[in-house]
C-alpha cells in the first residue's frame, strides 16, 4: 500500500472519554485511573498532566521501530500518516506527506511534558478524529536544571539527549538549550550505510516570566534534520497464516532493501533522468522552526494561552517497496547489474519513488481564553493553520532485485541497461497552499455531584488554492506543456464536536455515555493522481455507552462503541494475479463501520504492585468497497478491514520496591488478515516488552528494557502485491513480503536530571 500505514481499532476508544466524575473520591479515582502513570522508555518517568490527557496507554513503546511512537488503536481500517503529534497544542508539521512527523519530532528530554490527547479533546481543538501525542517544549526556567539520556542497545544504537535550562537575569529572564542526536542501524545491515535512521534536531529559547505570576512568553527555535529507511521481511507463507523463515533470510536481522541503495528515476518536470539513493542526501529531510508560546492571566480571571508557530522544511524522499515475488527461469534473461552473471531463481519486483527537494512552509497559531466559572470550566479559541508546498513530485519507477539478505540489483529483458522501468507509471503532482480556520469552544460542567457533562464544538474553514494535472501519467511521462495544469480552488465548510456524560448511580458506580462527530474533506495530496478527487464531506460520527466502577483497589471501565467513517480513500499498488510482473495504481473510495466492546481495569491489589489490564472485541468492516483494475470489476464491501485485529489484549504489570522497579507489557493481537480478498492472514502475535529500572540517587537512573522478549518472528502488517489473491492454498509455500515486529533487542539507559 502507498505511504507508510496506521493499524487502527477500537482498543483506544474506552480512554478517549473514560474520566468518570461524581462524587469526590469517585472524582478523584477515575482521574487517577486515566493519567496513570506511563512507562515511558526508561520504563520510569511519571508524567503529570491534566484531566484532559490519557496517560495509561504507554504510546512511546513501538514494537516496529526506534523512531515513532505506537500506533492508537479506533477501530478504522489502515490509513496514513500514522498518530497525530502536536507540540505546543499545534500539529509537528501540518501534513504528514512528504514530511513525516518524525523527521523534526522525537521524544526528547527537549520536550517538558508529553502525553496522549484523548479522542474528545482532538476533535473539538483541532477538528480531527483520532488520538494524538502531546508534547509541550522545555521552556527556560527560573532554577538551573540539567537533564539528559543517554541511550544503546544490542544493536548498535546510539541516542545522546541533553537539555540545560535556567535564569539569566533576576527580572524574569531565562533560557533553555538541547541537542539531540540519533543514529540507530535498527536490527538489520544494510550493504550501503550504518545507520537506518540517523537524525538531529538542536533547540535553543528565551523565556519572559512575568511579574506577579501573571504568565510568561517563551521564543523557540528548533532545527531538525533527519533521514530514515524502511525494511520488509521475506518469508514463507503457510496455512493458518504462519510464516516461515528462509534459510538466506531472518526475518528482522536481515535486508530486504537493495545492496547498494541506489535507485534510478526519470524527473516528471525535466526530464532528466538520475541515481538517487536511500541513505544520505538524498533521502534527507530539514526544518527550521520558530514557536511563540506562553500565557497572560488577565485581571478579570481569563487565562490567555497562545501558541504560535512558523515552520520551514526542505523535503527530499526515497522509498523502494516490495510488490511480488516470481521465480525465473533459466535462460529468462535476468543478469545481475554488479557483473552481468545470468541469474535464475526468485525475483523481487520493486516499486520505488522518490521526492526531489520540496520547499515546505507551514504557519500556524492557536490562541484561547480559559476560566473556571462557578461549575462550568470554558475554554473558547482560535485556531489558524497556512501550509505551502511548491511543487512536489513523486519521480516512480520499477526494478527487480534478488531475494536474500542485501540482494543485488537486477537486469531484465524488458529493463534498460540499468535494470530499471515503468520510469513514472503513475507519478504525482501538485503544488499549492491550504488554509485552515478554526474557532471553538469546550465546556466541562458539573451538573451536580453526581452528574457530569462534558461538551465542545469546533467550525472550520479548509481552503485548497494550487494546481495539478489529469494528464494520464504513462510510462516514461514528463509535464512539457503548462496546459496540463489545472487550477485548484475550493472551499469547504466543516464541523467537529463531542458531549460525554458521566452519572454516578452510587459513590463507586455509575454510567458514561459519549458521542463525537468529525467532519472532513479532500486534502491538496489528494490531487496527486491524474483525477479529479471526489470532494464529498468525510464523516464520522462516533457513539459509547458503558459502566464505571472505582475503589481504592481496583478502577474499572466497561463500554461498547460505534463508529462509521464514509468516503475514505485510498490508492493501492496492485499486482495483477494472474501475472505477477503486471501491477497498476488503483484509487479507491470506500466507507467502513466498527462496533467494539472494551473493558479495561487497573489492578492495586497490595502495595508497590499495578496491573493494567485491557480487552476489546470488534468487527471492523468495509462498506462500499468496490474499483476495476485489469480489466475485472471487484467488490470487497462487507470484507474484514485489513491489517486490523478482531480482539486486542494488553496486560501491564509493574512492581515497585525501594529504588527498583520491575515491569511488562504484554500486547496480543488476533489474527489479522493481510489482503483486501481476506484470502491470505497472519497468524495471531504477541508484542511483549519488559524492564528494570534502579534509582541510583535523585538524580541518576539506570534502565534496561528488552523488547520482543517472547522472541516473536512472525511477520505482521499487510503483504505486499497480494491485494487481489483470493486463494490462499496456491501460495502456501510460497515467497511473500511484509512488516513485521522487531527481534529480541536489550536497550540500556542512563538518564540524569539535575
Amino acid at each position: 500500500m502507498r505511504k507508510s500505514t496506521l493499524k487502527l481499532s477500537a482498543l483506544g476508544l474506552i480512554l478517549s472519554f473514560t474520566t468518570a466524575f461524581g462524587q469526590e473520591k469517585t472524582d478523584t479515582v477515575a482521574v487517577k485511573k486515566a493519567l496513570n502513570v506511563a512507562k515511558t522508555e526508561e520504563g520510569v518517568k511519571t508524567v503529570t498532566t491534566s484531566s484532559k490527557e490519557d496517560n495509561n496507554r504507554n504510546v512511546m513503546l513501538n514494537a516496529a521501530n526506534n523512531t515513532s511512537p505506537r500506533d492508537v488503536n479506533i477501530g478504522l481500517p489502515s490509513t496514513v500518516g500514522g498518530i497525530t503529534i502536536l507540540e505546543n497544542d499545534l500539529p509537528a508539521v501540518y501534513f504528514f506527506w512528504p514530511e513525516l512527523p518524525n523527521k523534526t519530532w522525537r521524544q526528547s528530554v527537549g520536550l517538558e511534558k508529553t502525553g496522549l490527547l484523548k479522542m474528545d479533546q482532538l476533535a473539538n481543538t483541532m477538528g480531527d478524529l483520532g488520538f494524538a501525542v502531546n508534547s509541550y517544549s522545555q521552556i527556560g526556567t527560573k532554577d538551573l536544571k540539567v537533564k539528559g539520556k543517554f541511550t544503546t542497545s544490542t544493536f548498535g544504537w546510539l541516542q545522546g539527549d541533553a537539555n540545560v535550562s535556567g535564569p539569566i537575569s533576576k527580572n524574569g529572564w531565562t533560557y533553555t538549550v538541547g541537542a539531540f542526536a540519533n543514529f540507530d542501524p535498527s536490527t538489520y545491515k544494510l550493504g550501503f550505510a550504518r545507520n537506518a535512521d540517523e537524525t538531529k534536531i538542536f533547540r535553543a529559547g528565551l523565556t519572559k516570566y512575568f511579574n506577579d505570576d501573571k504568565g510568561k512568553i517563551s521564543v523557540l527555535y528548533k532545527y531538525a534534520d533527519s533521514y530514515s529507511l524502511t525494511n520488509y521481511a521475506v518469508f514463507e507463507y503457510g496455512p493458518e497464516g504462519k510464516v516461515t523463515e528462509l534459510d538466506n533470510f531472518k526475518i528482522g536481522r536481515d535486508s530486504y532493501v537493495v545492496r547498494e541503495g541506489n535507485m534510478k528515476f526519470k524527473d516528471v518536470l525535466s526530464g532528466q533522468t538520475y541515481f538517487a539513493n536511500l541513505a544520505g542526501n538524498d533521502n534527507r529531510s530539514s526544518s527550521h522552526n520558530i514557536d511563540v508560546v506562553g500565557n497572560y492571566l488577565l485581571n478579570n480571571g481569563w487565562n490567555f494561552k497562545f501558541s504560535t508557530r512558523a515552520h520551514f522544511s526542505k523535503v527530499k524522499m526515497a522509498n523502494s517497496i516490495p510488490l511480488s515475488i516470481f521465480n525465473a527461469t533459466p535462460g529468462a534473461g535476468y543478469t545481475l547489474a554488479s557483473n552481468g552473471q545470468a541469474y535464475s531463481g526468485p525475483v523481487g519486483t520493486q516499486l520505488a519513488m522518490y521526492t526531489p527537494e520540496t520547499p515546505i512552509t507551514s504557519v500556524a497559531g492557536r490562541f484561547s481564553l480559559n476560566k473556571q466559572v462557578g461549575n462550568h470550566n470554558l475554554t473558547v479559541g482560535v485556531l489558524e493553520q497556512y501550509y505551502h508546498i511548491d511543487k512536489f513530485t513523486s519521480n516512480r519507477s520499477f526494478f527487480y532485485q534478488t531475494v536474500g539478505a542485501q540482494p543485488q540489483r537486477l537486469i531484465g529483458p524488458n529493463t534498460d541497461v540499468d535494470g530499471f522501468y515503468n520510469y513514472n507509471a503513475g507519478a504525482e503532482y501538485h503544488s499549492g497552499t491550504e488554509n485552515k480556520l478554526s474557532v471553538y469552544g469546550t465546556d466541562e460542567w458539573k451538573v451536580s455531584d453526581n452528574f457530569n457533562l462534558s461538551y465542545g464544538l469546533h467550525l472550520r474553514n479548509h481552503i485548497i488554492d494550487g494546481e495539478y494535472s489529469l494528464t494520464p501519467r504513462t510510462v516514461g511521462f514528463v509535464f512539457t506543456d503548462p496546459s496540463q495544469f489545472n487550477q485548484i480552488n475550493q472551499s469547504f465548510y466543516q464541523i467537529g464536536g463531542s458531549l460525554n456524560a458521566t452519572y454516578n448511580i452510587s459513590k463507586n458506580f455509575g454510567v458514561i455515555a459519549n458521542a463525537l462527530y468529525t467532519e472532513e474533506n479532500r486534502r491538496l495530496e489528494s490531487y496527486s493522481q491524474a483525477f479529479e478527487p471526489n470532494t464529498n464531506k468525510i464523516k464520522s460520527p462516533l457513539g459509547a455507552i458503558g459502566v464505571f466502577w472505582n475503589t481504592d483497589w481496583i478502577q474499572l471501565i466497561s463500554q461498547a462503541t460505534y463508529l462509521k467513517k464514509n468516503n475514505n480513500l485510498n490508492r493501492y499498488n496492485l499486482v495483477n494475479p494472474a501475472n505477477s510482473s503486471q501491477a497498476q495504481v488503483a484509487t479507491v473510495y470506500y466507507d467502513i463501520q466498527t462496533l467494539g466492546w472494551t473493558t479495561d481495569f487497573v489492578l492495586k491489589p497490595f502495595k508497590g504492585f499495578n496491573l493494567h489490564y485491557l480487552v476489546t472485541f470488534q468487527n471492523p468492516v468495509y462498506k462500499k468497497f468496490n474499483f476495476d483494475a485489469f480489466g475485472t470489476s471487484y467488490n470487497y464491501s462487507d470484507n474484514n478491514v485489513l491489517g486490523v485485529a478482531k480482539t486486542l489484549m494488553e496486560i501491564d504489570p509493574s512492581y515497585t520496591i525501594d529504588k527498583w522497579r520491575f515491569w511488562a507489557s504484554f500486547r496480543y493481537f488476533s489474527k489479522q488478515y493481510a489482503n483486501l480478498t481476506n484470502a491470505l492472514y497472519f497468524a495471531p502475535r504477541w508484542e511483549t516488552f519488559g524492564g528494570v529500572s534502579y534509582t541510583v540517587n535523585k538524580n541518576i537512573n539506570l534502565g534496561a528494557t528488552v523488547i520482543n522478549f517472547l522472541n516473536q518472528r512472525g511477520a505482521s502488517g499487510t503483504i505486499n502485491g497480494a491485494e487481489l489473491i483470493t486463494d490462499a492454498s496456491p501460495y502456501y509455500g510460497k515467497l511473500l513480503t511484509g512488516t513485521y515486529i522487531m527481534p529480541l533487542t536489550g536497550q540500556f539507559s542512563v538518564s540524569f536530571n539535575f
